[in-house]
């Protein structure tokens, strides 16, 4: 059976991240989406390389791997939106879509005749997401938005890294661009909201959506704890400022992330680590006087975990249903059995390079399974086809 979203139209004039990671949601679950680029240039993250996609001889394409991460299942289309030739296409094909997302700056799609509301007036139906650095509105309205940015005035590099009392101390980013991949999120619940909405109304609607926002969000119980509290979260490295012991502990030959979420599982940990007494101390006996004791506790469980490797402490502990992990790096990552078990590594046709590495959609659909029908298209791969039968359909120039 196809995805849940065959019939669905998309058109896609978004690029970089947040938008491109939306439509290639939509794409997976049976949307058709029309990528739109630049004429001879593209979406920027076709350039954002090394490394880049080798074709059967080893040579570079033109597809860097950042673009391939966020383009596949779709159809890319070259129109140059500053021409009345391409405007006239971008409007047909607007008439055609249920939903168009974007993320140029504000009413930078307005003297082009490609806003909301000359849109709307085109197709009453459309679901249109703007996708901006601070919204469509406020003081810092018309600043440029980057995901490193936002992570910073977002609160997250705040909250992330080591304490600055320990060496290597100080404001972290995420090792990906998170801002961006949670608004990309966000846009897609958002439309799939608004496509229901639309089966009772009959109408479309703007959706307007700030990178800013999504960060302040989805700070969730760091922020809560503020609210509630009044104290300003600090960096902890990879402890938790709720749950104790919920961070990675140093092994005899290595580092374990261990994620205690009750006291029956702090029991367990501690019977599996020889010390089963030290769970009914008095400072430890409950998460509340572990958080409060953490200083006590962290260094003590540290001596133990040290006496053996860390294969010894993941075996032992798994047994023993307390959750623990390895920090794997990424090619062990997708060597992990669970990973490759739940298939989350896949290969697609490709046109230039025969075959192009993939990482799955999370989402297990139990009917309407995900289907991955098409890899990241090449520049322009789709122009002639999709405009065919579009008014005006010489759009390069």
């Amino acid at each position: 059976m196809a995805g849940p979203l065959k019939g669905i139209k998309v058109l896609d004039l978004s690029r970089i991240l947040a938008g491109p990671w939306a439509t290639q949601v939509l794409a997976d679950y049976g949307a058709c989406v029309w990528k739109i680029e630049r004429p001879g240039c593209g979406d920027d993250t076709r350039h954002w390389g090394p490394p880049y996609l080798k074709d059967e001889q080893g040579r570079d394409t033109q597809e860097s791997a950042y673009y391939l991460a966020a383009n596949r299942g779709k159809q890319s289309i070259e129109v140059d939106i500053t021409t009345v030739q391409g405007q006239q296409v971008i409007r047909e094909l607007a008439s055609r879509a249920d939903v168009l997302v974007e993320n140029y700056k504000v009413d930078g799609l307005k003297k082009y005749g490609l806003d909301y509301a000359s849109l709307r007036q085109v197709n009453p139906k459309l679901i249109y997401c703007s996708i901006t650095g601070f919204g469509q509105d406020g003081p810092l309205a018309l600043r440029p938005g980057y995901d490193a940015m936002i992570q910073a005035m977002g609160g997250l590099m705040s909250i992330t890294g080591e304490a600055d009392t320990l060496p290597g101390g100080g404001p972290q980013k995420a090792g990906v661009a998170v801002a961006d991949l949670m608004t990309g999120m966000y846009g897609v619940s958002a439309i799939l909201a608004a496509l229901y909405e639309r089966e009772h109304s009959g109408q479309g609607q703007h959706i307007d959506l700030a990178l800013l926002d999504t960060q302040v969000a989805w700070l969730a119980n760091q922020a809560s704890n503020y609210l509630i509290s009044g104290e300003v979260p600090q960096r902890m490295g990879t402890a938790h400022p709720n749950i104790v012991p919920y961070q990675s502990l140093k092994v005899k030959d290595g580092f374990v992330l261990l994620a205690v979420g009750n006291d029956q599982q702090f029991q367990r940990c501690c019977a599996v680590l020889g010390d089963p007494e030290l769970a009914f101390d008095d400072r430890f006996s409950t998460n509340a006087r572990r958080v409060k004791h953490r200083l006590e506790l962290i260094p003590k469980l540290e001596t133990l975990l040290c006496a053996k490797p860390l294969d010894h402490w993941l075996q032992a502990l798994a047994k023993a249903n307390v959750p623990c992990g390895p920090i794997n790096t990424l090619d062990r990552v997708f060597a992990e059995p669970q990973v490759r078990h739940r298939q989350m590594q896949f290969e697609l046709p490709h046109p230039s390079a025969g075959k192009v590495p993939m990482v799955a959609n999370p989402v297990k659909f139990s009917r309407t399974k995900v289907e991955y029908n098409q890899a990241p298209p090449t520049l322009g791969q789709h122009t002639d086809e999709v405009l065919r039968g579009v008014k005006g359909n010489s759009v390069k120039s």
